[in-house]
Order: structure tokens, then sequence, then C-alpha cells
């Protein structure tokens, strides 16, 4: 039995051997001389995990007494986690490199972040919710401050600190009472408990206080302070990685918990988080408008797509997380290509933020001006790019389920939240003349930023064959 258990854990085992040993290697051998090597080598690893989990994982198992869930969806989430952070480790090396941050304790920190968020995604308990949830906060805590000797990044680490440790004590509070009034912490007790529409006061209300503590995650307003500052002030390829991987591990674990703990009482958290979608929504539109720093354009741009991405959510419907899945692989591929370009921003060799700066950039670089265009405008969910088939998947979803009122709301938001990503277009190609930015060779950053690009315009055919994969994550899910 325990071998048996063991087996459905193993690539999570074997990503935290590979964390230990890499952390004891780079002690004993001259620390950040190897974090170059070892940044590329981790990618590696968890590419080869991603091949592995989605070439040969199979079937519906359980482990440790039905603690631990491996399916079809928790397959689905960790391959594009892993995948998203693969690449973000690619695209920071030589950034973090050049300007002396790139240390060794770097890609160990991911790598741990990154088996957190695979024991988020296959929780079947709110125990091991919680031991998931944590792992990775810890890590991104750290990874947040990376930059020691800048007051922005310590004060971004310790923001994240106070307000992920606020959101952890409304999890736990939630959770003490759902165990309270369900009896069990796992998650087929508590369906039992919650089931055929009807659930105790006291169940719901540890409900709420669990929703709020994973809105934090996900930085769905109101619980989304932190973001801006955050993503502002990490270093660039943390603020990648912090908005790709963990928004999909977090959005993952959302649904397991609404569908496999409370997915006999779809009606009672319906209406919250369709509340939380739409607020997420107008407030990441609206609060973009305003912002000059690419960076927290980006950030308010994170907190309304997760607005979008809860539509599916809301659904409670077997679409609804087909749509949610969909949405959160195209929004993880579309922002790996975003920062690429962000990443490339430089100007005396000095990374540059402000979206000024890209007047005119279009005349100097005319392919990259282009292959930001098609993000930009995937971004905004104008078709024909894929971005808009991750919105109409959403927005049909809110639609079937009889939702109307989100689905035409979104669409609001959707055209209000255009504005600012067409403005950046707009700078790139109409801007006035002004002083120019350096031309970036890094022949990385530029691949990621294509292909990205190219995946935006190519996917349009097929949406690369993850719509039926998303159905049958998706169906494993909700019965």
């Amino acid at each position: 039995m325990i071998q048996a258990d063991l087996n459905i854990i193993l690539p999570e085992i074997l990503l935290s051997v590979y964390a230990m040993l890499a952390l004891l290697l780079a002690v004993y051998t001259g620390k950040d001389r190897l974090a170059a090597m070892l940044t590329w080598v981790t990618a590696l690893v968890l590419v080869l995990i991603a091949a592995w989990i989605g070439l040969s994982g199979a079937g519906d198992n359980l482990a440790f007494d039905g603690m631990y869930h491996d399916d079809a969806f928790a397959r689905f989430a960790k391959v594009v986690i892993l995948l998203g952070g693969a690449a973000v480790l690619v695209m920071s090396q030589d950034y973090l490199s050049r300007r002396g941050l790139l240390r060794f304790e770097y890609p160990v920190l991911v790598v741990l972040a990154t088996v957190g968020m695979m024991v988020m995604v296959s929780a079947a308990d709110l125990m091991t919710l919680y031991m998931g949830l944590e792992l990775q906060s810890l890590s991104l805590y750290v990874v947040a401050a990376l930059r020691r000797d800048s007051v922005k990044s310590t004060e971004a680490g310790m923001k994240y600190f106070v307000l992920g440790a606020l959101s952890s004590g409304l999890l736990l509070y939630g959770a003490s009472l759902v165990y309270g009034f369900a009896g069990t912490t796992q998650f087929t007790g508590i369906i039992q408990a919650a089931s055929d529409g009807h659930a105790s006061l006291g169940l719901l209300f540890g409900l709420v206080f669990v929703i709020s503590g994973l809105s934090f995650k996900i930085s769905a307003v109101p619980f989304h302070m932190w973001t801006p500052d955050v993503y502002e002030g990490s270093p660039t390829p943390v603020t990648a990685f912090f908005a790709t991987a963990p928004k999909m591990a977090a959005m993952g674990l959302f649904a397991r918990v609404l569908h496999d703990a409370f997915g006999g009482v779809t009606a009672d958290w319906q209406q919250i988080i369709s509340l939380l979608a739409v607020l997420s929504m107008f407030v990441g539109a609206v609060a973009a408008i305003g912002q000059t720093n690419i960076k927290r354009l980006m950030a308010y741009s994170s907190i309304a797509h997760m607005g979008y991405a809860m539509m599916g959510l809301a659904a409670g419907t077997a679409f609804g997380v087909q749509a949610l899945l969909i949405y959160m692989a195209i929004y993880v591929t579309m922002n790996v290509g975003t920062f690429a370009f962000i990443m490339s921003m430089e100007k005396d060799g000095q990374p540059v933020t402000d979206i000024k700066a890209l007047n005119m950039y279009a005349k100097r670089e005319p392919g990259k001006a282009l292959a930001v265009l098609v993000l930009m405008f995937s971004l905004a969910g104008v078709p024909p790019m894929v971005g808009f088939f991750g919105k109409f998947y959403v927005l049909k979803a809110a639609y079937e389920a009889g939702l109307i009122w989100l689905a035409v709301l979104g669409v609001v938001a959707s055209v209000i939240g255009a504005f600012y990503y067409i403005r950046i277009v707009y700078y790139m190609y109409f801007g006035e003349e002004g002083e120019a930015l350096d031309k970036n060779r890094s022949p990385i950053l530029w691949g990621f930023l294509m292909a990205s690009a190219a995946a935006m315009l190519v996917g349009v055919v097929n949406l690369f064959g993850i719509e039926s994969v998303a159905a049958a994550a998706a169906a494993t899910l909700v019965n």
C-alpha cells in the first residue's frame, strides 16, 4: 500500500530530492559559481517531469488514505505549472546573471515552490491543501526579496509575507470551521456533509473563509492589494514567475476545493465566485488605465484575467472547469511572451519599465513590435488571436450556466480593459519620437517572445489540441 502511494507521488518526491541535492551541491562547491548551470539543469528537470506526467500519467488514483488525488485534472495543471516554471527559469538566467542577482538558491526555491503547487492541485484533504500552499508561499516570499540591496524588492517581499500570512490565517480559520461542522478534513467527507444543496450555517461560514484565503493567492478583488507593489518591486523574472505557474496552481486548487469538497452546494458558492469575478474584472480593467509602469500594469491585468477565469469557475459545470483550464493555459503562454519582452526593455544596460519608453519602438524593432502587438491583442481578447477563444470559452460557460448577467459584464470589462493594451501598441507605432531603448540581443528572450506570439496565431487552428485534454480533465473533477 505504501509502495503504491509513493509511486503516485513519485514526481513530487524526485523534485524534492533534486532540490535538496542541488542545495547541498551548491553549498559545498562554491555557491553562486554554479548558479547559471544549476538554473539550466533545473529547467531541463522540470520539462522532463512535465513530459513524464503528461505522457505516462493515467487513471484516477488516491494516495495516503484519500489525502492525495492524482487524476487527469491534476496532471493537466501540473504540466502547465512545470512548463511555465521551466520557461521562466530559462528566461531568468541571462537577466539575473548580468545584474549580479543570480544566486544558487533561486532555482532551488523555484523547484520547492513548484513542488508545493503540484501538491496543491492534487490536494484531497484540508491538511494536504495547506501543506502545498505553504510550501509554495514560503518559497515565493523569499524570491520576491531576491534583490537584497533594493528597498523596493525588500518591501515587496515584506508585503507579500505579511498579507500572505493574513490569507493563511483566514484559510486556516475557515478550514477549522469546516472540520468542526463536517467532522473530517477529507474532501470526500466534506461533500457528504454538504450535499443535496443543504449545508449547515457553520459549514458555509467556513467555506467563505476558505474562499477568502484562496482569493488572496489568485489576486482576486478585494484581496488583491499586494499584487501591484509585489509585481513592481520584485526582480522582473520573479514577477514573470508570479504571473504564470502560481496562478495556474491557485486556480486549480480553487476548482478542486469547490467541486471536490463543496460540489453539492454549488448554488451557495456560485454567487460569491460571481461577485469576486465581477469585482476583479472591473477593478483590474479600470485601475490599469492610469498605470505607466508596465509591471504594475501587468499586475492589474493579472487581476482582471483572474476575474475572467473565475467566470468559468462560477458556472459550476464540467464545461466551466474545461473553460477555466483552457483559459489558464492560454494565459500562462501569453504572460511568458509578454514578460520576455519586458525583460528585454533596457536603457544603457538598466531595466526600463515606463511604457512611454516604447515610443516609436516599431520603427527600430519592427519584428519584436509586431510580436508584442499580437500578444497585446491576445491579452485584450481581440479575434482572431487565441486569447479571444480563451475569453469566448469562459463567457460561453457562464452563459450556459444561466449567468447571462455575468457574461454581459465580462464583455463590458473586456472592452474597458482593451484600452491599456492598445495604448502600448499606440506608443510603439504612433508615439512621439524619444530616446531609444537599447537593442537587446538575447536570443532566449527573443525566442520566447516570438514563440509565444506565434502560438497566439497558429493556435487558432485547434488550440494545439488542449480542448479535448481539458475536457477530459474537467470530467474527472465534475461528475
